[in-house]
């Protein structure tokens, strides 16, 4: 049998609040259990389990991995100001005259996602 990956795990200074940022994100809550100051904090959402976990040192280089963002119930660029509302930087826009491209954010402790487009807006490009 294959190993599963259980949780995609996020080292950062303070997990309740990267926690609670990331909740926000995805529309879900931060776990029951968690608590401001924890070393250790949990965030479920449909398809991913993201575990933030306290280090004492900072992030110093670009992510080697990041999340992609695809909202389901507003546009890219809706999505993108929701995100900077919550406290996220934009690190870089690549977005295009056709509507196509995405945008480069980092959360609220630096680590960089990506904001594309949904599943209509993707279809709208591609069939015209």
């Amino acid at each position: 049998m294959a190993s599963l990956v259980h949780h995609v795990s996020i080292d950062c200074a303070d997990t309740y609040r990267l926690g609670t940022f990331w909740a926000e994100v995805l529309d879900t809550r931060i776990s029951d259990d968690d608590q401001p100051g924890d070393p250790e904090a949990l965030v479920e959402a449909e398809g991913i389990s993201i575990l933030f976990i306290a280090v004492p040192e900072g992030k110093t280089v670009k992510n080697r991995v990041h999340f992609d963002i695809q909202p389901t119930d507003r546009t890219r660029d809706e999505e993108v100001e929701r995100l900077l509302s919550l406290g996220a930087t934009l690190v870089g826009d690549r977005r295009r005259p056709d509507g196509s491209g995405w945008v480069t954010l980092a959360d609220i402790e630096g680590n960089e996602f990506c904001v594309e487009r949904n599943a209509a807006e993707r279809a709208a490009t591609t069939s015209s």
